[in-house]
């Protein structure tokens, strides 16, 4: 076990140590004190924790009552009393008989990986449909925490409180309430969604390609949204920093005009009522036509990283022919041996690219590769206009799209290479071309 120093704080932080169970019969290819890193982290995104201390506990199996055995947890309770711990962080799946044991053996709370990348979502949410969703899936989480031992929700454990009616037992009133709350949330999410769906007809009536970033969370991807759109996106080295939608029109420095799209970090391990309650963000990564995956090629478990990130987006709907640019991000972290065999490698690999998006390193190769993918589908046409088009005239000018224009007796005769998408909007437009 090992101890970190004290935090500045306004006011009196709650005491937190975090606990990685290294389980040997559901060992995982990850190391134990990496995951136990990516936990210290998650803990220091909620402003109001002071993280104490931290380890990994390693264990043959999990005890189904209490997850460590008898031994372990008098030798931790000693060790939380006499630091003063208010709340244990376990880095894995708790049981609520677990939970309710633990806390009452210890004499603390208890959050285990789910309840804290909750607690994290709910500090976070910005926009009202991820406000609406974080409740949902706290709700749906709190109500698989019901255990009959307990009298009453727990208000230090963000508990509902509610009293049942005659004849209930405290349980099932809980449970109860936690249904009729949920159903009145579905009513305020089905209103904001229905909202944010006009929202997203009016963009598909734009024809700039969407372009999102996604990537494990840490990875860098705000940095790199900042960097292309010069927008003033919360960017700092914390899991989770990016939580809503931020989508940016943007003129990339090369001429190519797109929506950008910065999404939630994925992590493994996420809950899969958190991917739901951001349905939101990743929505906007089915409809992308380029999806920019940014990795941190610094970290010592990329791959794994990339892998977890890969199949979220595959259980998401996301096929192999979605086009797709792989950003080795952070080379600047890296020393110079790395760097030179991650450049070796990336130069064999076409949709590779490998930049810096804090010094701006390799962003002219990368910022090229976005303009080819996203006109690699582009057609060639031969469009006559009236004089009296001026309208659609400058429309096609706007775009981008005019190689060549000549006058006839009649009007004018332009040569156009645009995409679908743009050709759609033309005729949506001003009609057949």
């Amino acid at each position: 076990m090992s101890r970190t120093g004290p935090q500045d704080t306004a006011r009196k932080a709650t005491r937190a140590w975090v606990l990685h169970p290294d389980i040997t019969s559901e060992r995982r290819p990850r190391e134990a004190a990496l995951a136990l890193e990516e936990a210290v982290s998650l803990a220091h995104a909620l402003p109001d924790l002071q993280v104490v201390g931290q380890g990994v506990v390693r264990l043959p199996r999990a005890q189904p009552g209490r997850l460590f055995g008898s031994g372990k947890i008098a030798e931790l309770h000693d060790l939380f009393e006499s630091e003063e711990i208010d709340l244990v962080l376990i880095d894995g799946p708790v049981t609520p008989v677990q939970q309710r044991n633990l806390e009452k053996d210890w004499g603390v709370k208890l959050l285990d990986r789910t309840g804290l990348i909750l607690e994290i979502f709910s500090d976070r949410a910005a926009t009202r449909e991820g406000v609406l969703q974080v409740e949902m899936a706290a709700l749906s989480y709190q109500r698989t925490r019901l255990v009959r031992a307990w009298t009453h929700l727990e208000r230090q454990r963000g508990g509902l409180g509610f009293v049942g009616g005659p004849g209930e037992t405290q349980i099932e009133a809980d449970r109860r309430a936690i249904d009729e709350q949920l159903v009145r949330l579905r009513r305020q999410l089905d209103k904001v969604v229905k909202t944010r769906d006009l929202h997203r007809q009016a963009r598909a009536k734009v024809p700039y390609p969407i372009v999102a970033l996604v990537g494990y969370t840490n990875a860098g991807k705000s940095t790199l949204f900042n960097r292309l759109t010069g927008a003033d996106v919360m960017a700092k080295d914390m899991l989770f920093a990016t939580l809503d939608p931020t989508m940016r029109g943007v003129t990339l420095p090369n001429g190519v005009e797109v929506i950008l799209s910065d999404t939630v970090g994925f992590i493994s391990d996420l809950p899969t009522e958190l991917v739901a309650a951001f349905r939101a963000t990743l929505e906007e990564v089915l409809a992308a036509d380029l999806i920019l995956h940014v990795r941190d090629i610094s970290h010592p478990e990329t791959e794994a990283q990339a892998d977890d990130v890969a199949a979220i987006l595959t259980s998401l709907g996301v096929t192999e022919d979605r086009a797709q640019l792989e950003i080795w991000n952070k080379l600047d972290r890296l020393a110079p041996e790395d760097r030179e065999a991650a450049e070796a490698r990336a130069a064999r690999e076409d949709q590779t690219h490998l930049v810096s998006a804090l010094t701006g390193a390799g962003m002219e190769p990368l910022l090229d590769a976005i303009k080819a993918a996203l006109t690699a589908d582009t057609t060639t046409q031969t469009l006559s206009l009236g004089f009296e088009a001026g309208r659609a005239r400058a429309w096609l000018y706007d775009q981008g799209v005019v190689e060549g224009e000549s006058q006839t007796e009649t009007g004018l005769t332009l040569q156009l290479r645009w995409t679908a998408k743009q050709a759609a909007q033309y005729e949506a437009t001003f009609g057949a071309a």
